[in-house]
């Protein structure tokens, strides 16, 4: 009878084909809440820390599958690949991680609020979410704040 139960509990696994997580989203928490892209690779944006680099370029964008001739994008609270443009020469050259915590691009939150920024920022980080700079200029989104505790915590304020 034993037997029949397992055979039954695969059978059901293999119909309905669960989906598992390949790979985590490092040190992000909870569940990502959908905000309209604003940043596709390509984009250059500021950098709202204090490692010395003044601006990132997106290389790619983690966890985008893709779909042909279309661009992957970056929104707020996504973490994406850089390399910096401007800055300190021993961080040029050199590819990166990055969070986008601002975005121009507006987007609608769950209250039904449209939120938007006055530039586009990221700030670096490893692959773990934890900040390599230690303080953040300007305010950064709620929704990049739930998500990423490390970055938060260094934040000056939060929109």
């Amino acid at each position: 009878m034993a037997n029949f139960y397992v055979t039954n509990v695969f059978l059901l696994i293999k119909r309905f084909h669960f989906k598992m997580s390949k790979r985590g989203r490092g040190g992000a928490s909870g569940a990502k809440f959908r905000v309209s892209l604003g940043l596709p690779v390509g984009a250059v944006i500021n950098c709202a820390d204090n490692t010395g680099a003044k601006n990132l370029f997106v290389i790619a964008v983690f966890g985008i599958r893709g779909r042909l001739n279309r661009l992957p994008s970056a929104g707020v609270g996504d973490m994406f690949v850089a390399s910096v443009k401007k800055g300190k020469p021993e961080l040029r050259k050199k590819v990166l991680q990055a969070v986008v915590v601002r975005q121009r691009k507006q987007y609608r939150r769950k209250d039904g609020t449209f939120i938007y920024f006055e530039d586009n920022a990221g700030v670096i980080v490893n692959n773990k979410g934890e900040m390599k700079g230690s303080a953040i200029t300007g305010p950064i989104a709620k929704e990049c704040a739930d998500l990423w505790p490390r970055i938060a915590s260094n934040a000056g304020s939060i929109a």
